[in-house]
């Protein structure tokens, strides 16, 4: 599976933006999908998930209340809707498929990974 994000930009705090991460050579709609960020010098941090059907999410605390995941399994794609965005927000966002249908959020259980896409929120 190949993966694609796109979405990213450049946006001012409490704006909003979302990210669509395409699978391409491959569906990948019997896998659980997730979405990752890093940072300038921090590591990589899980940020949501969701499981194959759609009907069970799960979201890091930091963005709880604020970043939606959702998938379409006929157009292959799963979005992140970024709501209230902050400075801390800022990072590279990547997408990537379980090696599961369920929703994880521990990184070496995701098989799949594309390249990221950047969002920078300024303050």
């Amino acid at each position: 599976v190949q993966l694609q994000a796109c979405g990213g930009g450049l946006v001012q705090a409490g704006g909003s933006l979302r990210l669509s991460c395409a699978a391409y050579a491959r569906t990948f709609s019997n896998n659980g999908v997730g979405w990752f960020r890093q940072a300038p010098g921090k590591e990589r941090e899980f940020v949501a998930a969701i499981n194959w059907t759609g009907g069970d999410t799960t979201y890091a605390d930091s963005v709880k209340g604020r970043f939606t995941i959702s998938r379409d399994r006929t157009k292959n794609t799963v979005l992140l809707q970024m709501n209230s965005l902050k400075p801390e927000d800022t990072a590279v966002y990547y997408c990537a498929a379980a090696r599961s249908s369920t929703t994880t959020i521990i990184p070496s259980q995701y098989r799949y990974w594309g390249r990221g896409t950047l969002v920078t929120v300024s303050s």
